[in-house]
């Protein structure tokens, strides 16, 4: 099987292991049995809106076993960029988990009021509106840095369907202000190293629905990639150019069958 030649799974979320509040057919089985083989897993995922405890949350609901100190995101990457870099103040357009990993990195959280901050930070927001965007444009013009959890334009929900991503609020800030963002996520190496790290280190393969990130960020770290039609990416966009993964499968199970 294919999995005997890993020691370390490195797991997308949306599209991947569900869809919105929809488990994906066989996801819940792979994953207990890749820890009945003993392998290592994380969980890695571009949306910065939910914490690590929430994501656990949904897994549970959701019949797949995850620990807290598996779940990789964008924010806690991100967070963690910051931290390195001693920022002290941002304006956030982000939900709570972006908020919450900027909050324990020790960044004071600026509001709509302030007249300046170090940097903005987006991610994902579900009450992103029009306040937020001039006010994440005021203070760019006045010296603040953009930086971005990631730039997913979308994200697969249930019925098939895609919802706007954290790449939509982003382009409409880019747009108005003319600044392109310092994007963290994936398919960026921090959060493939980071997450690797949170599955033990050893031969890492990434899964993932999405050419541009999952695939994408694997290829340039050399690592190989399984590649889930249940998501974003569809049989119809591998004819076209981009980055080819190693493997291929309709399902998730297709990782741990027989060859």
């Amino acid at each position: 099987m294919i999995a005997d030649r890993y020691d370390a799974f490195l797991f997308d979320l949306d599209g991947v292991l569900y869809r919105g509040a929809e488990p994906i057919e066989g996801a819940a089985g792979t994953i207990a049995t890749l820890r009945s083989l003993g392998k290592g897993l994380a969980f890695m995922t571009n949306n910065s809106a939910r914490t690590p405890e929430a994501i656990v949350a949904h897994l549970a609901a959701l019949g797949i076993e995850a620990g807290a100190a598996e779940v990789e995101t964008s924010a806690l990457t991100t967070a963690e960029l910051l931290r390195s870099r001693a920022v002290v103040s941002a304006y956030v357009v982000g939900d709570e988990g972006l908020r919450t990993a900027l909050a324990a990195a020790g960044l004071t959280l600026l509001e709509q009021s302030a007249s300046d901050a170090e940097t903005v930070v987006v991610g994902w927001d579900r009450g992103f509106d029009y306040a937020e965007l001039a006010t994440a444009c005021v203070l760019i013009q006045r010296g603040a840095s953009l930086v971005a959890s990631n730039a997913d334009a979308s994200y697969p929900v249930e019925d098939g369907l895609v919802l706007p991503g954290a790449g939509a609020i982003l382009a409409a800030i880019e747009t108005a202000t003319g600044v392109n963002a310092e994007v963290v996520g994936k398919p960026n190496a921090p959060i493939f190293r980071a997450a690797l790290a949170r599955a033990g280190d050893g031969r890492p393969l990434v899964i993932g629905d999405r050419l541009d990130t999952d695939i994408e960020g694997a290829r340039r770290l050399g690592w190989d990639a399984l590649l889930v039609l249940t998501g974003i990416t569809t049989e119809d966009d591998l004819h076209g150019a981009g980055p080819k993964p190693t493997y291929v499968a309709e399902r998730l199970d297709r990782l741990v069958e027989q060859d």
